[in-house]
């Protein structure tokens, strides 16, 4: 279950200096300002990615870090937003301060090929912090580099891409859009296939503004004693769920209930066994909040292109216990209720609760924070090397993705991130294991589950 190369794996990553890569054409210095939904508190924060590529015979010769920063600069042309700096504006309000001043970019080396790694190419990453290297006083959200890009080659011929974003400005749809558009230029175009749209404006507030959701998702949790996190004794791993394991969970689902989505089952499994394993007092509430990307709630749909963060959280509430002692169907239908929550009306209120109150924070005291990018499309983002090996978060410790992945065996999955306690981990794992092995209704014929867990 343990993938022991990515553990014991140790290398030697060499750096040039960091570098701006500025639009290989003046750009117009203006000053754009984000939405509120832009706005919100929970996105003030860096969030890192990475791409593994495999050698390409077809491209020998081509040294991918002098294709890949030629190809953002000529990216940035079009997306000069990223180029900027963010300031605060009038009434806190964020605002680009479109400069031209240009993306950090790293180049690098590594003494590794990437069959070291192990079978399982997924987090958590070793020597993450040499892959994508935290450049003294480049991770500010104001004044700073809206993007860093390192590159680093491989022994073997293959590369790995590392980025690091101010999620203020994209979501993973946005940021996917860009990376692709770099994936175009890289391999030729002349510009990007699909043209991008700032229109922050299409999330102004209604006049007047007018709340009509609840958005419990910002409730204030009060703290105890039961549910403080001790921080040095906090682990991060990933679990492969393959097929016959969705499957597996499908089996404790009601029958009325057994068409929910891959998603609905497998929150509403994960939620139980975290719950179980966090031991909550079972007199408190406990919530899983799932990020929704909203660009199709719309009416007409958000224009192709759009960039920016579209997204709602939304929240499925319960009391410890009969979150525990009730069967999965009782989690699946409050994970299907708050996903149902997030409409056009939904995100508009969400607008005007925000310039009304400002940017409420997100209290992740017995909270499950989850975001699917299986649609988001890192697996599809080419520089001309092909598609990647892995493609997705690389480490945000307090939201569990999930990721698409196909293992080893040429099984198309899901990848989860977990970050507990140590005790709780070992806990939840036996949880969720129990359910895949243990189904109450219709025994499998093929009692071979997939689930596996890798560990730092």
């Amino acid at each position: 279950m343990t993938s022991p190369s990515s553990i014991a794996l140790v290398f030697t990553v060499r750096r040039r200096e960091p570098e701006l890569v500025a639009p290989a054409k003046p750009t117009p210095h203006e000053f754009k300002f984000l939405s509120n939904i832009d706005d919100q508190q929970t996105l003030r924060f860096q969030i890192p990615v990475i791409q593994i590529y495999q050698n390409e015979p077809a491209m020998r010769g081509q040294d991918p870090v002098k294709v890949i920063r030629k190809a953002i600069a000529e990216t940035l042309v079009f997306y000069y937003p990223f180029a900027g700096r963010l300031r605060k504006g009038p009434g806190r309000k964020l605002v680009v301060d479109c400069t031209g001043e240009g993306i950090m970019f790293i180049e690098a080396d590594a003494s590794v090929r990437l069959e070291q790694f192990g079978d399982a190419l997924q987090p958590p990453f070793p020597c993450l912090d040499e892959l994508l290297y935290d450049v003294p006083g480049s991770s500010a959200i104001l004044g700073c580099p809206l993007l860093l890009i390192q590159v680093t080659r491989l022994m073997c011929g293959g590369f790995i891409f590392a980025l690091r974003l101010n999620h203020t400005m994209s979501d993973a749809s946005g940021l996917v859009q860009f990376m692709s558009a770099v994936g175009e230029i890289a391999r030729g175009a002349q510009m990007p296939s699909v043209s991008p749209v700032w229109e922050r404006v299409l999330f102004q507030p209604r006049d007047p503004p007018r709340v009509t959701f609840l958005h419990r998702e910002y409730d204030e949790m009060p703290n105890s004693k039961a549910t403080l996190i001790p921080p040095d004794d906090m682990v991060f791993r990933s679990f492969f769920f393959g097929p016959t394991d969705v499957a597996a969970l499908r089996k404790h689902v009601p029958l009325h209930l057994r068409t929910c989505s891959t998603f609905e089952v497998l929150t509403a499994c994960l939620w139980r066994c975290r719950t179980i394993a966090i031991q909550p007092d079972p007199e408190e509430d406990v919530r899983v909040i799932f990020v929704v990307n909203a660009r199709a709630k719309f009416e007409p749909p958000l224009p192709v292109g759009y960039y920016g963060n579209a997204l709602a959280n939304t929240v499925a509430i319960s009391s410890a216990a009969k979150l525990c002692k009730n069967p999965v169907g009782y989690a699946l239908e409050l994970v299907k209720r708050a996903k149902a929550n997030v409409t056009e009306e939904y995100m508009r209120s969400l607008v005007d609760l925000i310039a009304l109150k400002g940017p409420p924070p997100i209290t992740f005291v017995r909270t499950y924070v989850v975001s699917d990018l299986r649609g988001a499309g890192f697996k599809e983002v080419d520089f001309g090397w092909g598609q990647p090996v892995y493609g997705g978060p690389a480490l945000v410790k307090m939201t569990s993705f999930y990721i698409p992945f196909r293992n080893n065996k040429g099984e198309d999955g899901i990848v989860v991130t977990f970050y507990l306690t140590r005790p709780a981990m070992e806990r939840f794992e036996k949880e969720i294991e129990s359910m895949i092995k243990d189904p109450p209704v219709d025994r499998f014929e093929n009692t071979n589950p997939t689930f596996k867990r890798s560990t730092m």
